[in-house]
């Protein structure tokens, strides 16, 4: 059949659900795969499926959203085939205040699928956010359904730019955003990315239903701590010194007068670095 002749980082970076099975090698995550070229959200697609009962691991991706949605019911845009947009169904032996544990192990996970696939570095903001630089280049979403104080599942949702120029997104961006491609000069495969992002979450997600907590490794990926912040609370604004997260992942904020401010949503609108004083 006459076509054109697709390169090797091109044919890598189709989604599929069978590409995305095919070698990945997981007992769990991403052994059930639903892909959407197109899709409202995959989150919202995701708590359907769960609400189904469909098992534990199962893979949502989709090569665009047309209701994306990040925290605090912000939406998360991206052009069709630019970036990586997944949700995962878990089922987790957690209790409600537990829940961003999955956002922890998730955010570990693309760390350290991101180095391994393109040698970038990356730290992550309090709460939820992937960093290159100052940059954001992905962001998480963990949402539960709950019966009582347990988690019955839980669904997390990850939005990461790869083959993206963040000049495409549409209106002002409220932080600065930047891609993998960006940040490289070059295109990134989406598939083995994926694929090594899954096998990661997997192992961690494993460590965290056997009882070891993330919370240790996610703190020392965190980018802001001991920095003087600016942390918005709904409509309330806090300056503060970020001192620490406890095991849950609340910020521990010192405000001005001295009182430790425990946050538990909230998001870091800027970061005052502190400057070393020279002798």
């Amino acid at each position: 059949m006459d076509g054109v002749e697709v390169g090797p980082v091109l044919s890598l970076d189709m989604l599929s659900a069978d590409g995305v099975r095919d070698g990945l090698g997981t007992a769990l995550i991403g052994q059930t795969v639903f892909y959407w070229r197109s899709v409202g959200s995959t989150n919202e697609e995701a708590r359907r499926l769960a609400g189904r009962g469909a098992p534990e691991g199962t893979l949502v991706l989709a090569d665009h959203q047309t209701a994306g949605r990040g925290r605090l019911g912000r939406r998360w845009e991206a052009p069709p085939g630019s970036s990586l947009l997944v949700s995962v169904i878990l089922r987790p032996h957690l209790a409600a205040p537990q829940i961003h544990r999955l956002t922890m192990i998730a955010g570990l996970a693309m760390a350290e699928a991101i180095e391994a696939e393109t040698g970038l570095s990356v730290t992550l903001k309090w709460p939820n956010d992937l960093l290159i630089g100052e940059a954001k280049v992905g962001g998480i979403l963990a949402e539960a359904a709950l019966v009582g104080d347990r988690v019955e599942y839980a669904v997390v949702g990850l939005g990461l730019n790869v083959n993206l120029d963040p000049a495409q997104l549409p209106g002002p961006l409220l932080v600065t955003a930047t891609s993998l491609s960006q940040a490289l000069g070059r295109r990134v495969a989406r598939r083995p990315l994926l694929q090594t992002f899954l096998r990661a979450l997997e192992r961690r997600y494993r460590q965290l239903q056997a009882g070891v907590s993330p919370h240790q490794e996610w703190v020392s990926r965190l980018a802001m701590l001991g920095q003087p912040v600016v942390v918005a609370v709904g409509e309330e604004v806090l300056e503060g010194l970020a001192e620490g997260v406890d095991e849950d992942g609340a910020l521990l904020l010192r405000l001005a007068d001295g009182s430790l401010r425990v946050v538990v949503a909230g998001d870091v609108v800027s970061v005052r670095r502190r400057v070393a004083s020279l002798p």
